[in-house]
């Protein structure tokens, strides 16, 4: 089940249990994947892996970081915790079936997250409003306590112009983030 990620780290990850298939939705045809959180065609990224619970409608990951990641000494960077915790619940958005970018993300770090030891991360959507998702999620350690809690605003964008924007390098622009901006307000 453990996935080595860069530098002989181990990145455990989950895949659906009922079928060892990915989710349906990351099974789509589409270019590769550079995202330093997730993205396998991106050699210097953590290659995280997220499994699925349509059931209750949430997202889960396991995972081991190491010492490239840290602050502190034997501390992972904040930075990366909240870019763990943002990969979690941007994955939430697949389990509605719609592409979303992240508008928000407010992290509180309530204990240390150690460096080497196995980390557990959930993540699940407490409401929309029309084009604006709220997710949530948090950090445990293997003894279940809360390290770090997240919550974020994502908002839905149009798959197809998402794939033509990321594969020309160009951004959204101003006319999405305004949309965005604009159905926040409602």
């Amino acid at each position: 089940m453990g996935q080595n990620g860069p530098a002989g780290e181990e990145n455990i990850g989950f895949i659906r249990e009922e079928s060892h298939e990915p989710h349906p939705a990351a099974a789509q045809a589409k270019p590769p994947n550079v995202c330093f959180g997730c993205g396998r065609a991106n050699a210097a990224g953590m290659h995280l892996e997220f499994s699925y619970d349509e059931e209750q409608r949430k997202v889960m990951g396991k995972f081991v970081l190491g010492e490239r990641y840290q602050g502190a000494p034997g501390i992972i960077h904040g930075g990366i915790v909240a870019l763990v915790l943002d990969e979690g619940l941007s994955k939430v958005s697949r389990l509605y079936g719609v592409r979303a970018v992240t508008a928000e993300l407010d992290v509180e770090y309530l204990r240390p997250v150690r460096v080497g030891e196995e980390i557990r991360v959930e993540a699940h959507q407490e409401r929309s409003e029309g084009r604006q998702l709220y997710h949530a999620g948090e950090i445990r350690d293997g003894k279940g306590r809360v390290l770090a809690r997240a919550r974020g605003r994502f908002v839905v964008v149009d798959a197809e112009r998402f794939a033509r924007v990321a594969g020309s390098g160009s951004s959204l622009g101003e006319g999405e983030r305004e949309a965005g901006k604009r159905e926040e307000k409602r």
